[in-house]
């Protein structure tokens, strides 16, 4: 009898050993720990490209994906710092400014979505309408090629220029063929053009930097560049990353929160046609 006694517990002691090992129920509900969250950093302009940013943070953190956005007041290091790996993406650039930059610098950045538009501007510095402009005004325009060219054309669509037939948004002053008030085009750096305007007569500024100045599109531009032009179809502002990280799970959930119904109303409401969505 001791024998047998000693056998069953053998046996039962073997088989809690290996109900130990075995799997796990399948229908077990404890959270899979694949589902893992995505820390997304972003490159961006403080307006408006940050404050869109972190309107959409809820929504993306509804995805898994925390969003850290860092914020530069340039047009060069956001780049360098998506080139470098410092940031999975950025948020300030349309693609012509894109192109430049990757022929200038090597760098290696692709547009993977179109998100908006922003309108450029003539604001009145120390003349306040285009029929008081003197002889020799001096108006500012960005110094870089694309957005130079864009502030060009705008010029010229108000007759205070002509431009060479056909240059189009590759316009320099040197396609300047008429000027019949010797307008003084003065280049200056994008983000520094709204503080020339207590020095100068005018000035054509960028969306983003009239918002961060407290200057208004409907109300305080002279002039505005039209929704349906050249301009709108081919400087939309776009999401960038390095070449290569395209299929990035956080960027993708990004694009779908900035195109969603919710991220167009924000827009719409806050920048009241300064920013003007894409989609």
């Amino acid at each position: 009898m001791k024998k047998v006694f000693s056998n069953i517990l053998i046996v039962v002691a073997a088989a809690a050993i290996l109900g130990g090992c075995a799997p796990q129920d399948a229908n077990n509900t404890e959270p899979s720990e694949n589902v893992q969250s995505i820390t997304l950093n972003v490159a961006a302009s403080p307006t408006p490209h940050a404050e869109i940013l972190n309107s959409v943070k809820e929504l993306l953190a509804e995805k898994g994906v925390t969003l850290n956005v860092i914020e530069f007041t340039d047009y060069v290091q956001p780049n360098m710092v998506t080139e470098s790996g410092e940031v999975d993406a950025n948020y300030f650039q349309h693609t012509p400014y894109l192109d430049d930059f990757n022929a200038e610098n090597s760098t290696h950045l692709v547009a993977v979505s179109a998100i908006h538009y922003e309108p450029f501007g003539i604001y009145p510095g120390k003349t306040k309408t285009i029929e008081e402009l003197p002889d020799g005004a001096k108006i500012s325009v960005p110094n870089d090629r694309t957005n130079r060219a864009r502030a060009l054309q705008l010029l010229a669509q108000q007759g205070l220029i002509t431009l060479q037939e056909g240059v189009g948004l590759a316009a320099t002053k040197l396609d300047i063929v008429e000027n019949p008030k010797n307008i003084d085009i003065v280049e200056i750096e994008a983000a520094q053009l709204a503080r020339t305007l207590e020095d100068l007569d005018m000035a054509v500024i960028n969306g983003n930097y009239a918002i961060e100045a407290g200057l208004k599109v409907k109300e305080d531009a002279i002039a505005i560049e039209s929704s349906s032009s050249e301009a709108a179809q081919t400087f939309a502002n776009v999401i960038v990353v390095k070449e290569g990280n395209e299929d990035n799970e956080g960027v993708k959930a990004l694009i779908e929160v900035l195109q969603s119904d919710t991220a167009k109303k924000y827009i719409e409401e806050t920048f009241e046609g300064a920013v003007v969505p894409m989609f």
